[in-house]
């Protein structure tokens, strides 16, 4: 039987404008990420890194401009998602094998390939343990359980970032750049409880050394990027030995 013709259309529902600004920031997060590969395959590396950096820093600002313009959609889920898994999978993944995996082809791939599919493994069980039921607590609310995708992007990167520190380059064995990836992605997809700063709260009076000690880390990034950035890497891992010698090991959620 035919469907009746006289049937409305649905409403068509309006949107401000301003209700597109988080999607539009996981988008040009998006961008970010793939010109880092562009700029990979011309060798500037460093340019690479810092939009990487950049899309990290997109991706910490797209949420909160959804809560806070109260524009949450599943859409918008979905699009940062996406576009994590691209900017700290894939595309770090491809930053370091044509950086210092080219000669280890065959080693340097199989490492990628793990990174990515860790990676995408890790956002897939955050994104699960986000479905919870009304009234439960969710499963990484005041921790992560394993390192979260942007930090593992950073962390990832730490060859380079060792390699840069010296003048004229370090060579860094490409067996050595290959298990160090391979380990990364075992950390994003593991069940230790890693920090986060969800729930991070501060005395109001020492708010003003908070702010102090954050300028002094970007004065450093601009300064000294690649110490800086390897300093980061080692206190980060340090602050995950001390999250999972206080919890008493892996995570049960």
């Amino acid at each position: 039987m035919d469907a009746p013709h006289n049937v409305a259309p649905p409403p068509r529902r309006k949107l401000h404008i301003l209700h597109l600004l988080p999607n539009l920031v996981s988008i040009l997060g998006l961008c970010s990420g793939l010109t880092a590969i562009r700029f990979a395959v011309d060798g500037r590396y460093a340019t690479a890194i810092a939009l990487i950096g950049l899309a990290a820093a997109l991706d910490a600002l797209d949420g909160r401009l959804a809560r806070m313009l109260k524009s949450e959609s599943a859409i918008g889920a979905e699009l940062d998602s996406l576009g994590d898994f691209v900017n700290f999978g894939v595309t770090p993944a491809l930053v370091l094998f044509f950086w210092g995996l080219d000669g280890e082809a065959s080693l340097g791939w199989i490492a990628a390939l793990i990174y990515a599919v860790c990676c995408m493994l890790r956002l897939a069980r955050f994104n699960v343990g986000n479905k919870v039921a009304a009234g439960q607590e969710p499963a990484e609310r005041t921790t992560f359980i394993g390192v979260p995708s942007p930090a593992g992007a950073m962390l990832v990167l730490a060859p380079m970032y060792l390699s840069f520190c010296w003048q004229g380059g370090l060579k860094v064995p490409g067996p050595a750049i290959a298990l160090w990836m391979v380990a990364m992605g075992a950390l994003m997809i593991s069940r230790i409880r890693t920090p986060s700063l969800k729930r991070v709260t501060v005395y109001a009076e020492n708010a003003k050394y908070i702010l102090v000690g954050g300028a002094a880390v970007v004065a450093a990034l601009l300064t000294y990027p690649w110490v800086t950035l390897l300093g980061l890497v080692g206190a980060y891992l340090v602050a995950i030995l001390l999250v999972w010698r206080r919890g008493g090991g892996a995570g049960q959620s």
